[in-house]
Order: structure tokens, then sequence, then C-alpha cells
């Protein structure tokens, strides 16, 4: 079977690469694009270790396949850094030590970034609803939750 050429956008960056048609954008990101912070838990959407968004939607990358990132916009956890600096989230994570293993961090991240981006006051009732696709083995969810609600407290403060 042919390869099949992608032109989409990753972390506001334009790129291009080739796939296999059966190879999933979670397999693009680690193997074509370099991009390993997505991690593979369950290959079957139920663990939100592989998250990222889609044109502000967030997917499970493994559930996606590659041809499909054609002309969208992907944003990883990459993507969340800028110009050197760490997300409030990020910052927030490693403040509150909301990650232990490291497996979940990534997708926790970007969910919540993807949360915080649809919702800057959520509840913890929110919060906990919108992280429930993301599993984590180690931290218990409360510093995790505890992070993201102090996170988006800080950005609205910052905002006024």
């Amino acid at each position: 079977m042919a390869k099949l050429h992608v032109s989409t956008t990753v972390n506001g960056e334009p790129l291009e690469f080739l796939c296999e048609p059966h190879d999933t954008m979670l397999d693009a990101l680690r193997n074509q694009l370099a991009l390993t912070g997505s991690k593979e838990g369950c290959a079957s959407g139920d663990c939100g270790a592989c998250s990222i968004t889609l044109d502000d939607r967030l997917v499970c990358s493994c559930l996606m396949l590659a041809a499909e990132a054609e002309g969208h916009e992907i944003r990883t956890i990459e993507g969340m850094a800028r110009g050197g600096r760490l997300h409030p989230l990020q910052e927030k994570f490693l403040e509150q030590a909301a990650l232990q293993c490291g497996i979940c961090t990534s997708g926790m991240l970007v969910a919540s970034e993807a949360l915080l981006a649809k919702n800057p006051d959520p509840s913890e009732e929110e919060v906990r609803f919108w992280l429930a696709g993301n599993l984590c083995r180690c931290t218990g969810y409360d510093k995790i939750v505890r992070a993201v609600l102090e996170t988006a407290t800080e950005m609205r403060e910052a905002a006024q």
C-alpha cells in the first residue's frame, strides 16, 4: 500500500509527513514527528495518556488515524510551553506535586488546558467530570484537580 501524504499544523507550525493508511495519530506524532510527549497507555481510548486537541476538540490520538489530520490544527503537550516558559497548568502541576510516574501527565495537562479554554471557571465537579477520561494510577486525582482549580483562579485574576 502507498504511503499517504498529510499536511497539517502541529503546535502552530505547518508540517507534512508520510504515513501508512492504518497509522494512528499517536504513531505519527511519536514516530514520524518525534513528538514523544503523548503516551500510549491502552491503545483503545480508555486512559487518556495520548490526549491531544484537534481543532480545539479533545481527542485520544490512539483512536484517530494520522490521515485524518489533513488540513487540521493539532496541539500536543509539546505546544503548551511558550518561549521556554511553562504554561501555568504545568507550573501548578509541579508546584502541587500533581504528578508521579508521568505516564498520564501529558494527557492530564492537555485535557486540563482544553477544559480551561472552554470554561475558565470550572467547579470541582466539572474538573473531575472533564478529566474522567484520563486515568492516573499514582496520584489519586486530588492534587490534579486542585492544580487545575488553582490555575483557573490565577488565570482569571491575571486576565482582570
